[in-house]
């Protein structure tokens, strides 16, 4: 940890140094001025790593030229330097000029003359605040650079476009990886299918077709949320929702409201045998879930009721334990 004690007072200057080496802090700058501060920091000159790798700032506020309130401002003004610690030091017993120091970005201070207790523990207190600051900074920079190499392919493969839907694969993988979070408890799979999508789109064209399936899909991700249930879809228009930690009685509930909610949007449906709007098959399935096989006749028993149930145009909820 590289720490800066901006004093121009020789003697307070070697005083905190020597505080700070003998508590352990070998790493120590001390400068003059507000002037020499900036040249430390790489401020209005070149960056290098050396002068950018300054974990703290001991700041004292009065100074002449330059004083500390005006160079706290003008350090915080650095975009790099958002998280960089800096405790001003002060004999001003006067609240404006602390509080003058805060809104330029302080982010901690000390009085004059300067206790060693006290200054050790502001001084742990900021480089563990910086070290965090920098963990994070660090994770964020991994992260970008993860979207960056994946933006052009990987959200493709996790959601659906045109529903803002999972993908049916990744749903699967939530459902398998049930197994391990919580073998124990029930999970359920609804299924789901629009009734006479197919007859609809013959007649009224794919646009209008995919616009029905997106209406149907923002209901379906709206009930899913009160639950926190994982919704996917597959690319002929089937939808599961996966529901883990859900009983029987609740996951039929789910499904009812899902139907109901499908049918109260009154989307006209000429195609339609059961209702002059579009309408959905549903079929629930729950069971527990203690290895890959149990996911799998779980998910089959779902996708296979609910086909069934749209051969009928049912606009209703099946129910079945697996």
């Amino acid at each position: 940890m590289r720490i800066l004690i901006v004093d121009d007072d020789e003697y307070g200057r070697e005083i905190v140094e020597a505080m700070l080496v003998s508590a352990g802090y070998e790493n120590v700058i001390a400068v003059a001025s507000a002037k020499e501060a900036y040249g430390c920091l790489g401020i209005d000159g070149p960056l290098t790593p050396d002068t950018a790798a300054i974990d703290l700032v001991l700041l004292d506020v009065i100074m002449p030229d330059i004083d500390g309130i005006e160079a706290c401002a003008r350090i915080r003004n650095e975009g790099h330097y958002s998280g960089l610690p800096i405790i001003m030091v002060t004999s001003l017993a006067d609240a404006d000029n602390l509080a003058n120091a805060f809104v330029a970005g302080a982010t901690d201070y000390i009085s004059k003359p300067v206790n060693r207790v006290e200054l050790l523990a502001r001084v742990r207190s900021a480089l563990r605040l910086k070290a965090e600051f920098d963990r994070r900074e660090a994770r964020e920079l991994e992260l970008l650079q993860v979207m960056a190499k994946t933006r052009d392919d990987r959200p493709s493969k996790w959601i659906d476009g045109a529903t803002g839907l999972f993908r049916g694969a990744l749903a699967e993988a939530y459902l398998i990886a049930q197994a391990d979070i919580c073998p124990a408890c029930d999970t359920a799979v609804i299924a789901l299918t629009i009734d006479r999508l197919d007859a609809y789109r013959a007649t009224r064209g794919d646009l209008a077709a995919d616009g029905i399936v997106a209406r149907v899909a923002l209901a379906i991700r709206a009930s899913a949320a009160t639950v926190g249930a994982i919704a996917g879809i597959y690319e002929d228009g089937m939808m599961v929702l996966i529901a883990p930690e859900i009983e029987a009685e609740s996951a039929s509930g789910l499904g009812e409201s899902l139907r109901a909610s499908i049918s109260g949007l009154k989307i006209r449906n000429r195609e339609s045998v059961v209702a002059d709007h579009v309408t959905a098959s549903i079929a629930v399935v729950t069971g527990k879930i203690r290895r890959g096989k149990d996911c799998v006749h779980l998910l089959t028993r779902a996708i296979t009721a609910v086909r069934q149930q749209a051969k009928a145009s049912s606009n209703r909820v099946m129910p079945e334990m697996a």
